[in-house]
């Protein structure tokens, strides 16, 4: 069960998938995350917008996440190229960003947990 305690409404300034993390766009907008030192605002919801739709984005509470790989329960998250949420680990002078804390374990790529979002930063 998710948990939002705030969903903010956007607009998506390209097609995104249910359960991504998003960020602002240039044109002020938001889209699928795309780098772990991208600014992460939140995970969107279980609607998956098009280009130009409105789009729920949860930036506190508990949200539904889909994995991009295995990671264990606890897991500080970021963003693979996808928007799909990857372990955050510091590496070398990249500030790499976490947007969640796993509150259940993914066994595989595309598993769809729960986490807890925990905005905060890496710097290796």
């Amino acid at each position: 069960m998710s948990n939002p305690t705030l969903q903010k409404n956007f607009t998506a300034g390209a097609a995104i998938s249910p359960y991504t993390i998003v960020k602002f766009s240039a044109a002020s907008t938001v889209v699928a995350a795309a780098a772990v030192s991208d600014s992460l605002i939140g995970i969107s919801n279980e609607v998956g917008p098009a280009s130009g739709e409105r789009c729920d984005v949860v930036m506190a509470g508990v949200a539904f996440v889909t994995a991009s790989a295995a990671f264990s329960l606890g897991a500080l998250l970021t963003s693979d190229a996808s928007g799909r949420a990857a372990a955050a680990a510091p590496a070398g002078g990249t500030n790499n960003r976490i947007i969640a804390t796993a509150l259940e374990a993914a066994a595989a790529t595309g598993d769809v947990v729960r986490v807890m979002i925990t905005p905060g930063s890496f710097q290796g």
